[in-house]
């Protein structure tokens, strides 16, 4: 009885704990994307917010995700789950942001060193007439669950680096210092149709 007791107060402050730090993040990203452009309407900034950080952390939990993002791959892979990628949550978090049919905030589809065995799949939200670059990236996958962002430009896990495999000089083999972030723009035009339904199947790498 005393450990079932101290069970549940012990999961009720995880709780608390994850709820506070996600309310953090929610109120930050919702500054961030208001700060985009002079006409982004705030209640429509916090709908996003609110939306991708609670959609990344029910899909996590749809998803059976276990430890980290990478072991959910490696999982996926092994048959022992169905879905939990970065395509995944890109997909279905940008599903229900599609339903709140933005008016003052656009969604994009990014993607970093596509069709390698290290490509992710991200959303990115602008401003209307905004650079896919100036963005906000939003990454359920990255943190298994924990809504990650930042300014795109900022995203500091994924810069262009030199081929390894190449000849080069010591000055080259440093980062280059720009985004290997690239709009994608087949997903980009899924995101922002919001008449019609359309059919998605990530593929597993």
């Amino acid at each position: 009885m005393i450990r079932t007791v101290v069970f549940i107060i012990a999961f009720s402050l995880c709780i608390n704990a994850v709820w506070a730090i996600d309310e953090r993040s929610i109120k930050k990203l919702r500054d961030a994307l208001v700060a985009l452009a002079p006409d982004v309407d705030p209640n429509e900034a916090e709908l996003v917010s609110v939306t991708a950080h609670t959609s990344s952390r029910s899909l996590a939990r749809e998803y059976r995700v276990v430890w980290f993002s990478g072991f959910q791959n490696l999982l996926i892979h092994m048959g022992k789950r169905q879905r939990g990628i970065c395509g995944d949550y890109t997909r279905d978090i940008g599903e229900r942001l599609k339903e709140l049919r933005l008016k003052t905030l656009v969604l994009h589809w990014g993607a970093a060193y596509a069709g390698t065995p290290a490509e992710n799949n991200s959303l990115v939200v602008t401003a209307h007439n905004q650079p896919f670059e100036e963005g906000i990236i939003m990454d359920g996958w990255r943190d298994s669950g924990r809504l990650f962002w930042c300014p795109l430009k900022k995203d500091t896990a994924y810069r262009r680096v030199p081929n390894p495999f190449l000849q080069r000089s010591a000055d080259s083999r440093a980062l280059d210092n720009s985004s290997a972030w690239k709009e994608d723009p087949l997903y980009t035009a899924w995101l922002q149709d919001y008449k019609h339904k359309w059919q998605w199947q990530p593929a597993v790498r």
